[in-house]
């Protein structure tokens, strides 16, 4: 066998190996996305069994953003240095961790304390799985330097994950014995499984080389600071019509609808995350100006129709509004994510996309939180139709500044 004809054996197997990975690490994110969004119909059952009013149950979904803010922040730029790998299983185990702890501790604080492991789970792996799947993706295809391919499946099986959670969990709760413990276990294992595949994955971090570089935590290129912060932003109020479904979605179903199945119960923030999945997989290769158009369209119609739902309550419009919507908010995030990663300096990527993330889902839990306080002292209905203005508008101008900025950045 000539040389020439072991070196492209090994480098075909050296692509097979990376390719293989890239799938691992994006089961392993699609999984820790979902098993993050699990509680979702299962809220009603936490409410009813201990006395949950609206802001309880919004503040222990919104905890989450307590432990991935602080894990984007002080966590979320370490695989620049240390190695995606490296940082990705410990996030894992750490979801193990939580995952326990939500199966075998069900009440209020064993859910606090859960929900913030969760985070500090999701702050690790978010925004290394995405740095990770375009590492992976470029040692694979090399010759397909540019594309736009690991920044669409990032977003789709982070957003696609966030769906498949409440659907599984709705599924399990209304027809599988203990709801507040089954999913839990289920999602558990699969994480584990998921671990032992991405622990086979080859890291794409020279770590000797990265550790005598020294990367900057966050380090924008030149000139690229406005074009960051219009990022952040459009991600901001796009996670925050996502927080909304996933905190208070169920119990607005049983509410106003009157439906007491747990499975109907999740399928409304299901629509409104696989629509964001759907959105990125059809109209993602778009330009981004027109991915940003078109989401800016779908975002305040989706709004509207939602509140619109509460004065119609029936199921096909409640399914319809919240599908715009997260259609809309799935193409902004999409937009947004692609946004940093481009005016990230390479060398922190990682550190970039973290903090884009720590804004973004400070967006999906404290605009739920104050909507939901807002609920205690005015009616729901003129209170949906408040935060729909608000949230349209605030999208309106992140979005009016991004696509200046992203005309300038090219």
């Amino acid at each position: 066998m000539s040389t020439a004809t072991r070196s492209s054996g090994v480098a075909v197997a050296s692509a097979g190996r990376h390719l293989a990975g890239f799938w691992f690490v994006a089961a392993a994110f699609l999984t820790l996305m979902a098993f993050g969004t699990v509680p979702t119909p299962l809220w009603p059952i936490y409410q009813v069994r201990d006395g949950f009013g609206a802001t309880t149950v919004t503040v222990a979904f919104a905890v989450l953003v307590v432990g991935t803010g602080a894990s984007f922040r002080l966590l979320g730029h370490l695989s620049d240095r240390l190695g995606r790998r490296r940082v990705i299983v410990p996030g894992l185990l750490v979801a193990i961790l939580a995952d326990a702890v939500l199966a075998f501790w069900p009440d209020l604080p064993g859910l606090i304390v859960g929900r913030v492991l969760t985070g500090v789970a999701i702050g690790l792996i978010a925004s290394t799985a995405t740095a990770y799947l375009s590492d992976l993706y470029h040692e694979a295809r090399p010759e397909r330097d540019g594309s736009a391919a690991p920044a669409l499946v990032a977003t789709a099986v982070n957003l696609g994950g966030l769906a498949l959670g409440p659907l599984a969990a709705g599924v399990l709760a209304q027809w599988a014995p203990s709801p507040l413990r089954t999913p839990y276990i289920i999602f558990g294992v699969l994480m584990a499984g998921l671990l032992v595949l991405v622990l086979a994955s080859p890291e794409t971090i020279d770590t000797e080389a990265a550790d005598q570089d020294r990367p900057v935590r966050f380090a924008l290129r030149p000139g690229q600071r406005a074009a960051f912060g219009a990022a952040a932003a459009v991600g901001f109020f796009a996670f925050a019509v996502m927080g909304l479904f996933a905190s208070l979605g169920a119990i607005i179903v049983r509410g106003e609808l009157g439906i007491t199945s747990y499975f109907v119960a999740g399928l409304v923030p299901f629509a409104a995350f696989a629509a964001s999945a759907v959105a990125q997989l059809a109209l993602g290769r778009l330009a981004e100006s027109t991915v940003l158009l078109i989401g800016g369209l779908l975002f305040p119609i989706g709004l509207a129709l939602t509140a619109v739902s509460l004065y119609q309550p029936t199921l096909w419009l409640a399914l319809t509004s919240a599908a715009l919507a997260g259609g809309g908010a799935g193409l902004l995030i999409k937009s947004g994510v692609t946004q940093a990663a481009i005016v990230a300096v390479p060398a922190s990527r990682a550190g970039v996309l973290a903090m884009f993330f720590i804004i973004a889902y400070v967006g999906m839990g404290l605009p739920s939180i104050a909507f939901s306080l807002v609920i205690q002292h005015v009616a729901l209905r003129p209170s949906m139709i408040g935060f729909a203005s608000v949230l349209s508008v605030g999208a309106f101008i992140a979005i009016v500044i991004a696509r200046r900025s992203a005309a300038v950045t090219r």
